[in-house]
């Protein structure tokens, strides 16, 4: 061919003459693998919480059960949680065998791609771990912003992610939780000791359900896994085994977290229905590209979860009118 793509002069551009399009879309593309399951399922959260009221809090939520209210929310919450993921990707991205494996399997991440060097990582790294720290005192969640980076410093820097699967998981049930708390915290604007016991203990109960199937993450990338020799439950017990690690507790989860707000018959409806999907293709369906999707639909199924606070409160307006 006559002509390639990028042009060679446009690929000899150093870092510094490329335009602020290029550096933004390079900064995206560090979270872009997260956006179906830490962003959009954490702002979700954090808007169902805050319009759950009552249920989770000690007094009326703070905004109207509106599309302007929702509105006014939105952006805050989206930039807390986003902001926070971004450094741990960055350090979960920028390590040597993740370079690697990412030029086998995600050949478009900043690093793998050569859009931007390890040590230019760092430094960006260090920078919006600032930005995240300070933004987290002006709009909430700070304690869940320290606690992420600890918690990003254990998984990525100390072998929490690679030696042991429980570890891993553990160290996912935890980040979960505070992105979560975090997103309710910010929405809420601040007013922490608003928060009912009950909000405590759900997000306890969160952390129990992502720390029981989070292993469904690496079923589909079991061979990346083993380049690094990353220990988990797909490697460790075999891919058999660890597809009943995720449905036995999915399927627990689904009637547990409804019975614990009370609910109907209609606040077991989406839980049950997903995870039975879920078990049936993890069970049934066992290729990469069919794990890939069967992952989306557990993310949806852990949507579905969050969404139950919504409806014991809708309930609680159908039967005593309580506001």
């Amino acid at each position: 061919m006559a002509d390639s793509y990028p042009p060679k002069q446009a690929r000899a551009l150093s870092p510094e003459t490329k335009p602020l399009s290029y550096h933004l879309y390079t900064v995206w593309l560090f979270t872009r693998s997260d956006l179906k399951t830490i962003l959009l399922p954490s702002t979700i959260f954090g808007i169902i919480g805050l319009l759950s009221g009552p249920i989770l809090m000690t007094k009326a939520s703070p905004m109207p059960l509106g599309t302007l209210g929702i509105l006014r929310h939105l952006p805050t919450i989206v930039f807390w949680v986003w902001i926070n993921l971004l450094p741990f990707n960055i350090d979960n991205q920028r390590q040597p065998d993740g370079v690697e494996e990412d030029r086998k399997n995600k050949g478009w991440r900043p690093l793998s791609s050569g859009r931007i060097k390890p040590a230019q990582a760092i430094n960006l790294m260090r920078v919006f771990y600032g930005i995240a720290i300070m933004s987290s005192v002006i709009i909430g969640g700070l304690w869940q912003s320290l606690g992420l980076i600890g918690l990003g410093y254990w998984y990525n820097n100390l072998g929490g992610s690679e030696n042991n699967c429980f570890i891993r998981n553990f160290i996912n049930a935890c980040g979960y939780t505070c992105f979560t708390s975090g997103a309710l915290q910010v929405a809420s604007e601040r007013n922490a000791t608003s928060l009912l016991p009950v909000a405590y203990q759900w997000f306890a109960i969160i952390g129990l359900v992502v720390f029981t199937t989070i292993q469904a993450q690496d079923i589909h990338d079991q061979a990346g896994d083993s380049l690094r020799n990353r220990q988990t439950f797909s490697l460790v017990f075999g891919d058999l085994a660890a597809r009943w690690t995720v449905a036995f507790p999915l399927w627990i989860w689904s009637w547990l977290c409804p019975l614990f707000w009370k609910l109907g018959i209609i606040g077991f409806l989406a839980p049950v229905l997903l995870a039975t999907v879920i078990n049936l293709r993890y069970l049934l369906k066992r290729s990469i590209s069919a794990d890939k999707v069967t992952f989306r639909i557990y993310n949806t199924w852990i949507v579905s979860l969050y969404t139950l606070p919504l409806v014991a409160r809708a309930g609680r307006y159908q039967e005593i009118g309580f506001k």
